[in-house]
């Protein structure tokens, strides 16, 4: 496995998706979720989500056509906090992802009055990790995420 072309692929692929906010490339499936599809070289990753509030997804990466690695994810807002602002928070955290890391965010990001955090153990052939917003000491947002390699040998 070449985990330094999937890192690069999975930042890549991070900052022209759902970080990067080009909407007009997203697809709306009939199923009421959402595809942001990105192509480079022999790598292809397909995140797929619900969303509103709460929300959930996953991200498949494949190489040469199968199934390489995925990652679930699960977060909301809390009720009563306006969205866009601290969504718009996720996105300049996410456009941080560090490289050794490509799951998320960076440990911490600071916009305003916002604070993102995240903490993951593992690497990225198998992790998991949380992320949060605080807005001063409130916190307003929380998510879950886990992954790593798939199909990488016979089974069931």
């Amino acid at each position: 496995m070449n985990k330094e072309a999937l890192k690069q692929f999975l930042i890549d692929s991070n900052n022209a998706g759902y970080a990067g906010g080009e909407e007009k490339k997203w697809i709306k499936e009939p199923d009421g979720s959402t595809t942001i599809p990105f192509e480079k070289g022999p790598w292809k990753s397909h995140d797929n989500f619900y969303g509103g509030e709460p929300y959930g997804g996953r991200t498949v990466v494949f190489h040469e056509g199968k199934p390489y690695w995925m990652m679930v994810y699960y977060g909301w807002v809390e009720e009563g906090v306006e969205t866009d602002p601290v969504y718009a928070v996720l996105r300049g955290a996410l456009k941080q992802m560090p490289e050794g890391y490509p799951f998320r965010g960076p440990k911490e990001y600071k916009e305003g009055e916002y604070t993102y955090t995240n903490k993951w153990k593992g690497e990225v052939d198998r992790f998991s990790g949380e992320e949060q917003i605080t807005q001063g000491d409130k916190l307003i947002y929380k998510a879950n995420y886990l992954g790593g390699l798939v199909d990488q040998r016979k089974g069931v």
